[in-house]
């Protein structure tokens, strides 16, 4: 994906020397990383120090309703891409993904600790209270308690949700 125009001893640039199918892939490639950038908020887009002329191609894509202006403003995106490094681009993007890996994990820990206090809710406390000795053990009774109730009279989770910001508090 460089743009570098080098010369060998033919005179042919380094570009010239890529098959068309070459130039086309690395062209969809730059409007599939395009498209991607459009999706995250402004503000991650600003983070990037794009060009201002990108920035808002990407913000304006966003706005278009007919998929024929869609498809024409991602052509222009990828153009205004070929002017740019998109190695740092791919690092922040990456960097993004892992973060919210390690969110969408943490969260799913919550929830697995969540879901074994109220199903057993004895064992998980203890095994809990022994991971995290600094937890309140009164307050989670109470908490266990309080769902058991709600569950058993059918009324909405609440006691679960705080449980669950209990837990949250506690592994965070």
């Amino acid at each position: 994906m460089t743009t570098e125009s080098q010369t060998d001893d033919s005179g042919e640039t380094e570009e010239q020397r890529q098959s068309k199918s070459a130039r086309k892939r690395e062209a969809a490639t730059l409007q599939e990383l395009g498209v991607k950038l459009a999706a995250l908020p402004d503000q991650e887009i600003k983070a990037l120090n794009l060009p201002d002329n990108l920035f808002v191609a990407l913000r304006d894509l966003r706005r278009l309703p007919s998929h024929g202006a869609q498809v024409r403003q991602r052509q222009y995106i990828g153009k205004l891409m070929r002017n740019i490094d998109p190695e740092p681009v791919l690092a922040k993007l990456a960097e993004r993904k892992q973060r919210h890996d390690l969110e969408i994990r943490y969260f799913q820990q919550i929830e697995r600790w969540r879901d074994r206090l109220l199903s057993e809710p004895a064992t998980a406390a203890a095994e809990l209270l022994k991971e995290y000795p600094h937890a309140d053990p009164a307050e989670l009774k109470r908490l266990l308690d309080k769902a058991e109730r709600e569950r058993l009279e059918q009324r909405s989770p609440v006691g679960a949700r705080e449980l669950f910001a209990f837990l949250r508090q506690l592994l965070g």
